[in-house]
């Protein structure tokens, strides 16, 4: 049970870091600490917010839960599930909140089919004292109340959705204030779904509790820190959307990576690296078939777009182009709130890494290639046989011109390496002779045209002139290089020394030596962090390694959450949350580690089809 800690409020806003995640593979809300809903998209991920307060306390609207001069609280999940309790005291007493949004009973969360009923259910329990809980929901942008049986039906514009909300209490106003006693219980349901309320809502929660600990129950058990490393599990396949197999890069948009800066992004679509990452990570820990579901996805979606984007939507559609919201002040007065994002527009060269990664660790874990399949495949690394030496944008989505990044060449080789493994392995049409020599060429390139031998370490680009990249400490993760070659110490070294955020947390980059055309600084990315604690394993340094991977679990929320990045000052959430891309350090991490200490290669699955 997590500890009880006081409710404030920094610039009128609940801290980041005080909120929990809650999801049906479909969409999520993030709940805070004091009853609130911070943010809520329905019925997608990717939706217009129904509420977003964490964007705006006064224009965001409001779906809250409150208890009177609550000074303290504390929050956790069911073991095992996506379902939240929030335990909140006042002076008058002590409630305890059940969110969650309702599972199909029996459904079997590794299909690819919807599992969600759309329905956010919140249960009310008085555990002490006479509290009085504050039921108030007001959609961003207001809303057409009409009454019905049991309930409220709101009509909302501004999102093009209509909502039912009902309570096992009746309701003679809303808002208004339910007087409880010790003992008593209540729930109330916002719907967007078809269907009407829970008949049972203690039952609806026992189902939903099964469904998500069958899934759970095929998480390993043999790694570090096993509670938060199952608890990143869950995280990333509540960021997953269910029916198609897509993962968005995180629940929320524009939440700041500095507070009063700029860099504020939309983050509820499905970035190919991500996901890709994502899947790798879930394979690692036991769940093979999310990696089949998102390769389908993501070729489907390249298919209908004539070549690969970097982000869609979750339908597999080229994500919208970024707007501005005037109307909302930004978390903690951070503006500008983006909505949709530009990445859409970039090239980026390390999908094609991504993509044949993906597949080759699909394969590896007994997965095939139909004809068709494999034919978008191999156009795929014959892509990357030129790709590798043209500018783009990179894995960091720069906004100054393009240059030719060493991850992005790095990825090509990638590409090129698994078509050609693939290939002689599985018997499959292609050139592998060719795709080994290209790959080879390329790693070749990488060590000799990064390499800047006046700060002993690769750079962010081919060729003279780069700044420390921090995702070059990736490369030993994707076999492009091992981790103990002498360019690859020292490059972590140099990682590790310039940098350094404090804490053991690293930026990504400094944007005064890596022009990336946005401005203003940004929080410590805690990615970067668990890629430093694999190279540092795979250096041998396992001491090391596994001091510095507590340090950063230790920035976990208490019920297990990540964000993008991190205040190195203070250790506050900063930049959109729950971050897929943190969540897979952790669990990549934690993998590697406790295969290590068991003397055992990295990656069991795919080690044979290196030899």
């Amino acid at each position: 049970m997590t500890e009880w800690l006081p409710l404030v409020r920094w610039d009128g806003y609940l801290p980041l870091e005080d909120h929990g995640l809650i999801g049906d593979g479909s969409t999520c809300a993030l709940v805070g600490r004091d009853g609130s809903t911070g943010f809520l998209c329905v019925p997608r991920f990717d939706s217009s917010p129904l509420v977003c307060p964490l964007l705006d306390r006064k224009r965001g609207g409001a779906f809250h839960l409150s208890l009177g001069a609550a000074a303290e609280s504390r929050q956790h999940y069911v073991p095992g599930t996506g379902v939240l309790v929030t335990e909140i005291r006042s002076p008058e007493g002590m409630v305890r909140l059940t969110d969650l949004m309702p599972l199909r009973p029996g459904a079997a969360l590794e299909e690819d089919t919807h599992a969600g009923t759309g329905t956010f259910l919140r249960l009310v329990e008085a555990v002490h004292g006479r509290p009085q809980v504050g039921l108030r929901l007001e959609p961003r942008g207001g809303a057409s109340v009409r009454r019905e049986p049991g309930g409220v039906r709101l009509a909302c514009t501004a999102q093009g959705v209509e909502v039912t909300l009902r309570s096992s209490r009746p309701l003679p106003a809303w808002p208004g204030t339910v007087a409880m006693r010790e003992g008593d219980r209540f729930w109330v349901c916002l719907q967007w779904g078809p269907g009407g309320p829970p008949r049972d809502a203690a039952r609806t929660l026992a189902e939903t509790v099964q469904v998500w600990r069958r899934w759970s129950g095929f998480l390993v058990q043999d790694v570090p820190s096993r509670a938060l490393v199952h608890r990143s599990a869950i995280t990333l396949k509540l960021l997953d959307y269910f029916a198609n197999g897509a993962i968005v890069a995180a629940a929320t948009s524009s939440l700041p990576e500095q507070i009063g800066g700029v860099r504020n992004w939309d983050y509820r679509y499905a970035w190919i690296r991500d996901a890709a990452y994502t899947v790798f990570a879930l394979r690692r820990i036991g769940l093979p078939m999310e990696a089949g579901g998102f390769l389908t996805w993501v070729l489907d979606a390249i298919e209908n777009s004539d070549g690969p984007r970097v982000v869609y939507d979750v339908d597999g559609r080229a994500a919208p182009r970024e707007v501005l919201d005037p109307e909302l002040e930004g978390y903690r007065r951070s503006a500008p709130v983006r909505w949709g994002n530009d990445a859409v527009q970039q090239i980026q060269h390390d999908v094609y890494g991504e993509i044949l990664d993906c597949a080759f660790q699909w394969a590896a874990t007994g997965g095939t290639f139909p004809g068709e399949l494999w034919e978008r495949l191999r156009g795929l690394a014959e892509d990357a046989r030129t790709a590798w030496a043209r500018p783009d944008h990179g894995i960091w989505e720069i906004r100054s011109p393009s240059r030719p990044f060493t991850y992005s060449a790095a990825m090509c080789q990638v590409a090129l390496d698994r078509a050609a493994r693939l290939s002689r392995r599985l018997h499959l049409p292609g050139d592998p002779r060719a795709w080994e020599r290209d790959a080879e060429a390329i790693r070749s390139h990488v060590l000799t045209d990064a390499w800047d031998p006046s700060i002993r370490a690769l750079t962010e680009h081919l060729g003279p002139g780069g700044g420390l990249d921090a995702s070059l400490l990736a490369l030993p993760l994707r076999r492009v290089l091992p981790a103990d070659h002498p360019r690859m110490v020292a490059t972590c070294q140099a990682v590790a020394e310039r940098l350094a955020a404090g804490g053991g947390l690293l930026y990504r980059y400094l944007p005064e030596e890596s022009p990336d055309g946005v401005g203003g600084p940004e929080g410590a990315f805690v990615l970067c962090g668990f890629w430093h604690v694999d190279n540092l394993v795979g250096q041998g340094r396992l001491a090391e390694a596994a001091e510095l991977f507590e340090r950063l679990c230790s920035y976990a929320n208490p019920s297990g959450l990540l964000p993008e990045q991190i205040d190195p000052g203070t250790g506050a959430f900063l930049g959109n949350v729950p971050q897929a891309l943190s969540h897979v350090g952790l669990i990549s991490s934690a993998v590697l580690l406790g295969r290590a200490d068991r003397g055992l290669q990295p990656e069991l699955s795919t080690h044979a089809w290196f030899e």
